[in-house]
């Protein structure tokens, strides 16, 4: 199989799992699955978020996405509880279509560390 087809399978799989279970079955967008992500990084998961709090949680989300390929690095957890993190690499410039994938790729390998997906 190839890696593409397995990135589509898996990432089909994870908006399956995610929107049966936060939005009552109707597919969740990549923002959404990056907010939850968010969230759940923050750790604070029956909290209500304000604006500007939401954007702040899908950044962490990012962060936390794209550590593993080098691009931030965790830095340490404010009075809040929230993450910090620093910039160690900048992102090269991508299309949208390859942000797309290098996003995804990142989710499926977030939930496939946590054993959500196989």
């Amino acid at each position: 199989m190839s890696r593409d087809t397995q990135l589509k399978e898996r990432w089909e799989q994870l908006v399956n799992i995610l929107s049966n279970q936060f939005s009552q079955g109707e597919d969740l967008d990549l923002d959404a699955i990056i907010y939850l992500i968010g969230v759940q990084e923050l750790g604070k998961v029956h909290s209500e978020y304000k604006k500007d709090e939401k954007l702040n949680l899908m950044h962490i989300a990012i962060c936390r996405l794209l550590e593993p390929y080098g691009f931030y690095e965790f830095e340490f957890f404010d009075e809040e509880g929230w993450p910090h993190y620093k910039v160690k690499e900048e992102l090269p410039p991508l299309k949208a279509g390859e942000q797309s994938v290098l996003m995804k790729e990142a989710i499926v390998n977030y939930f496939l560390e946590r054993e959500l997906i196989s």
